[in-house]
């Protein structure tokens, strides 16, 4: 071991003198662009060199450290004094492979030390859960009642511990609310706006220990399936561990030295560096979830092992999860698909894209693994997103003109699109619901998505775009018709799609160009005015149910890249933005009102109909293709695993609502219970 690390420390070395050479070098005489991007990317690959070295020789460090330096484990108590005294009991398997065995580790690979979110992700437990028919159920709770739309309580599991063995009870609630959303040093402003029913705050009462009640003056819709969401509310929070980090609770003296450990000048920054629910990154900060994380970063592997409090078990009484460990290896996100068909993952989605399917189905024939083919969940794979609040006067009448966004739709060769890209396995369609929802009537996919040129033309027309022969349209102020289609993070299926509709448009006399941009940029344009017609996927949750939140298919936040004016005028309560002068669109925000205002099934539904019937007639956004496929990369060992699945992240967090607890692997070694 002592070799091996004055070997790594060595290439520490090496490294370090290469970075100071490379930064004394000329720069190309055949020109500064050229010269400084070939430097720094050459430096880019030292310094790359350097924090994996390093990383080697901390973990070179740390499996020879002695007992003192690595944490005492105490010996578990039995399972039935881990367990709650009423756990939830799993008794179907989404892979038809249950029940399983416990035993043995799996793999993954991911782009950043920062995505240990993953996790949250695969660990998927909830308060309440989605369960694979969309309804939800208890989870984290043993029951919930709901009244009048307007009182909730929650009613928590006995005996349910913290992964410390530490009980969970209706205290991490109460510290939660009033310790962390309500102060506000921590949360400025207060309560998400899930918590919120027109601007007021619900009554929260702790009724026993294992009881707490959230009542509002009138009825909240969105409260509940916030808790299931794969980015939850959490809503509660381990007081015993985070009293330590707050100034209510813990002695100046002993927060002051925890600032200076972890260099914080506050401990609102302190608090809120250790409060990591869903990042998940915290070894110290007791869970709930599947797997909690074992691993200080930085990091290039990533540790999580099961939790030995979980709260489900399987119809034999084993406790879930099956696999005891999960490692997250740390990657270039260019070389993961590469590594994914080459067998080097256990169970593989994320970076893995449809065109990688031919190299990953190949190198299945060579390596252990499985390639299953998922559909993806979003309303479109693509869609277009026209920007009603577009600075440009000519162009901001020319969006809002409901003949030109159907032209534009009936311009678009879906068909081509799906054979040519996606091998014919998607779906034309617009950017709705799925066929699978129960809201879905197939008008809401079909309506204006037929390749029509002719139709496209005479509307086109109607507008007064003037054409002569074949050139392209003139605007009412005589500019040439060109429009510029912006995207952040191009993909080849994304430039695929806008060719082939690029020369559609072109074939009615439009001219479309396509831009990409980083992330930052591309919102700032949009929400500045400045993008024509943004790219993005279509609507998250394409699977709704009736008291499934509609906000996706309203203006509602800044970030709806087709009117983030209108929507920072609602998320700013008037503050910021613009309100809406759009009658059609009004249409939607009453709809919305009326929607949170309803206490019945049967009018919820009502509204959605009417919101999905308004987008498919107006083409508010432009879908194209659905129903997608997503490489799904399966060990041959792992079990449980749905050949066929929807990879959405709401609702489903992707692998989560397939109860990946429930994996398991064959021929691993059994582990204790």
């Amino acid at each position: 071991m002592r070799r091996r690390t004055a070997t790594l420390k060595r290439c520490v070395a090496a490294a370090m003198a290469d970075i100071l050479r490379q930064g004394s070098a000329p720069i190309s005489a055949r020109g500064n662009q050229m010269g400084l991007t070939t430097v720094r990317q050459t430096r880019r690959q030292h310094v790359r060199s350097l924090t994996l070295a390093m990383a080697m020789i901390a973990s070179a460090a740390w499996s020879r450290a002695s007992p003192a330096q690595v944490r005492d484990v105490a010996p578990l108590p039995p399972l039935a004094q881990r367990l709650p005294a009423v756990p939830s009991v799993v008794s179907t398997f989404a892979g038809s492979d249950g029940p399983g065995r416990k035993g043995g580790t799996i793999e993954m690979l991911v782009g950043s030390e920062r995505e240990t979110r993953v996790m949250t992700l695969l660990g998927y437990a909830r308060l309440v859960a989605f369960g694979t028919d969309l309804a939800l159920r208890p989870d984290i709770l043993e029951s919930y009642t709901v009244e009048e739309g307007r009182r909730f309580t929650f009613r928590l599991r006995p005996g349910h511990r913290w992964s410390d063995g530490h009980p969970f009870t209706a205290e991490d609630f109460r510290f939660w609310w009033e310790d962390v959303a309500n102060n506000r040093d921590l949360n400025p402003n207060g309560p998400s706006v899930e918590m919120l029913v027109e601007g007021r705050p619900p009554v929260f009462d702790v009724v026993d220990d294992r009881t707490v009640r959230f009542t509002w003056h009138a009825p909240n819709p969105y409260f509940l399936e916030a808790q299931a969401r794969a980015l939850p509310l959490f809503i509660y929070r381990p007081a015993h561990y985070l009293r330590q980090f707050h100034a209510r609770y813990a002695e100046p003296a002993a927060l002051q030295a925890a600032m200076k450990r972890f260099q914080v000048q506050d401990w609102m920054r302190l608090h809120h560096r250790l409060d990591q629910m869903y990042v998940n990154d915290n070894p110290d900060m007791p869970s709930l979830l599947a797997w909690i994380p074992k691993t200080r970063l930085p990091s290039m592997r990533l540790i999580f092992e099961r939790n030995p409090y979980y709260h489900r078990i399987d119809a034999q009484g084993v406790q879930l999860p099956y696999i005891d460990r999960v490692i997250l290896n740390v990657v270039s996100p260019s070389v993961i698909p590469l590594k994914a068909g080459t067998g080097e993952a256990g169970l593989q989605a994320i970076y893995l894209r449809f065109d990688n399917y031919t190299y990953l189905k190949k190198g299945s024939k060579n390596f252990p693994f499985e390639v299953y083919l998922w559909e993806t969940g979003t309303g479109s794979e693509l869609a277009l997103y026209p920007n009603f609040n577009h600075v440009d006067p000519v162009l901001r009448a020319l969006f809002r003109d409901v003949r030109f966004r159907r032209a534009l739709s009936l311009a678009i060769d879906r068909e081509e699109i799906n054979e040519a890209v996606f091998l014919g396995l998607a779906r034309p369609s617009n950017n709705t619901v799925r066929p699978d929802s129960a809201l879905y009537r197939p008008e809401y996919g079909e309506k204006w998505t037929t390749f029509d040129p002719q139709h496209a033309n005479r509307l086109l027309d109607d507008i007064g775009l003037t054409r002569r022969g074949r050139d392209i349209r003139r605007l009412p102020n005589g500019r040439p018709l060109e429009l510029i289609v912006e995207m952040a993070g191009d993909t080849k299926e994304q430039t695929d799609i806008l060719n082939l509709i690029a020369s559609t448009w072109r074939q009615v006399g439009i001219k479309m160009v396509y831009r990409n941009h980083a992330r930052d940029l591309f919102r700032k344009r949009v929400f500045a005015g400045q993008t024509m017609i943004a790219v993005w996927a279509g609507v998250e949750n394409a699977m709704p149910t009736s008291n499934s939140s509609p906000r996706e298919f309203v203006p509602a936040t800044q970030g709806d890249l087709q009117w983030p004016q209108w929507g920072l005028y609602r998320e700013s309560n008037g503050k910021a933005g613009e309100p809406s002068d759009l009658p059609e669109v009004q249409r939607l925000i009453d709809l919305l009102g009326k929607w949170e205002r309803a206490t019945g099934e049967a009018d919820q539904r009502a509204v959605w109909h009417e919101l999905l019937a308004a987008h498919a007639d107006q083409q508010f956004t432009i879908g194209v293709i659905a129903g997608s496929r997503q490489p799904i990369v399966v060990s041959r060992r792992l079990r449980n695993v749905p050949r066929t699945g929807i990879y959405s992240w709401h609702p489903g967090a992707y692998f989560g609502i397939y109860r990946p607890d429930t994996f398991w692997l064959q021929d691993a070694a059994p582990s204790k219970p």
